[in-house]
């Protein structure tokens, strides 16, 4: 998300760093190619205006121009004001105090993605907040999306209303309501019927439902993928329907963002979630700290330890761990390391929240490097014997040109995953002599993100993928990561494991 705008913004404050000194006349250039980003970015004109206003007005202040590093400084404040526009530092989730069941109303235009979204927070706040939670679709109109609605309920392992034929919405309503009481659930999410457009129908729909069910939240779904269209009806239904927050899906094939940069200003209202791919766990809460980090290159390590967090799970850790003790480390293990970095959501989603990585990004999709990468050579691995992959070194050349064929590859691809396996080797070594993998705390030890995750270049070398600039661990081929220099909240979050 934000490819395009962060990209045009790295260029602009590439620049500005790159100077010694800046003049007046240099930050207002540098706030003119910004305006131009902006609204090429598709966000909303006025929102542009008062941005850029903000950010000029602190940028020529003489503590900036005459600080040993002006460029640096004139980041740091658009990345305020850029927090600021997104919503301020706050993240603002559910309301989940009122007295049970707290209803969620969910509402939108049709196709916005209203159904998903709804199985999505139900399975989040079964699973992140414990809470049970109950689902009832009050869409008749849509063919089978009561069905949909069912049948996602039961892939995310969360309760669904009956479905009574005939029934209209309010009735539906008034039913999902007494049901929710008789279970005891905590919350009932109501997926309420979309249009094609905004028109008096919906709306008179929407405020029945309102009324009968009384909602502790009311979110409207929309797609950031239509731009300024997502601006345009989220106005319209704060007008009619009391709205308390937003849920921006397809997020990740968004990659202007204007819809998000101009929604809070516009409505008024907290972008609450985003839907970040097509997969029912796909949905983080927004955070615009977070998000304002990742637009300017600066990377967003929090989620990226919470992604880890999520998909290392503690038991294969601890084995892990074990095996390492006594100096092993085989194919099978690089390849559950493989399937962990999919799980994270791949190569592109890695780089892009590590700080710094966005030219290392680049320069992969350049060489043409994308997650098939990964398929490739999980593909390997499965081709060998379990002899060969416990014992790599049996792996001669007759042998590696069996595996090449076996795999669809060239014995080259089957060179660079032993080499892999050689440099992640060395790595658990040091992971080991910093104490471990428990807890990811030794991800931020000495020996820095690249040593702990495969491919992303191991102690003072590059990756064994070709070589990704920027992304070794301690030596010259890229940075590691000082303990000291994390936030705040990741610093207390590790250190809590």
């Amino acid at each position: 998300m934000f490819d395009n705008l962060s990209d045009r913004l790295g260029n602009v404050f590439d620049k500005l760093k790159g100077r010694g000194a800046l003049s007046e006349s240099d930050v207002r250039e540098a706030m003119r190619e910004v305006r131009i980003a902006l609204l090429e970015a598709d966000v909303a004109l006025p929102v542009v205006r008062r941005f850029i206003d903000a950010v000029t007005e602190k940028a020529i202040g003489s503590e900036v121009l005459k600080s040993v590093t002006p460029g640096q400084q004139v980041v740091k404040i658009v990345d305020e004001e850029l927090v600021d526009m997104l919503g301020g530092t706050e993240v603002e989730g559910l309301n989940l105090n009122a007295k049970p069941p707290v209803v969620i109303m969910m509402v939108g235009l049709q196709g916005s993605g209203k159904t998903t979204t709804t199985a999505k927070l139900g399975k989040l706040l079964r699973e992140k907040h414990g809470k049970k939670a109950m689902m009832a679709s009050l869409d008749v109109n849509r063919p089978a999306a009561q069905e949909q609605l069912k049948v996602l309920g039961e892939q995310v392992d969360v309760a669904t209303l009956p479905i009574v034929p005939g029934q209209q919405p309010v009735d539906i309503a008034r039913r999902a309501m007494e049901s929710a009481k008789l279970q005891a659930a905590d919350v009932l999410l109501l997926d309420t019927a979309g249009r094609l457009h905004v028109d008096e129908a919906l709306m008179a729909e929407m405020k029945a439902i309102n009324a009968v069910s009384a909602p502790t939240e009311v979110l409207l779904v929309v797609d950031s993928l239509t731009g300024q269209d997502a601006v345009n009806v989220a106005q319209s239904f704060t007008g009619e329907v009391p709205l308390t927050g937003v849920v921006l899906t397809r997020m990740d094939g968004d990659a202007r963002g204007g819809a998000a940069l101009s929604m809070r200003y516009v409505t008024g209202k907290p972008i609450k979630f985003a839907g970040t791919g097509e997969k029912l766990d796909a949905i983080e809460a927004f955070d615009p700290k977070r998000v304002a980090g990742r637009i300017l290159g600066m990377g967003d390590v929090v989620s990226l330890v919470e992604k880890a967090a999520t998909a290392i799970k503690e038991e294969e850790a601890e084995a892990l761990a074990k095996k390492m003790a006594k100096g092993e480390f085989d194919l099978d293990d690089l390849r559950m390391q493989l399937k962990q970095m999919q799980n994270m959501g791949g190569l592109g989603a890695l780089a892009g929240m590590m700080p710094g990585m966005k030219k290392a990004k680049q320069a992969m999709q350049a060489s043409g490097m994308d997650d098939k990468v990964l398929v490739h050579m999980d593909a390997i691995i499965s081709s060998m014997t379990p002899k060969e992959r416990k014992h790599p070194k049996l792996l001669n050349a007759k042998r590696k040109k069996r595996v090449a064929a076996g795999s669809g590859t060239q014995v080259q691809e089957v060179n660079k995953v032993l080499k892999m396996h050689q440099e992640m080797a060395k790595a658990m070594k040091q992971i080991k002599k910093m104490g471990g993998l428990k807890g990811l705390g030794a991800l931020f030890g000495k020996g820095g993100l690249g040593a702990a995750m495969p491919g992303l270049g191991g102690p003072g070398g590059p990756g064994p993928m070709g070589g990704l600039p920027g992304l070794g661990s301690g030596g010259d081929k890229g940075p590691s990561v000082d303990p000291d220099t994390l936030p705040a909240d990741l610093r207390d979050m590790l250190n809590k494991k």
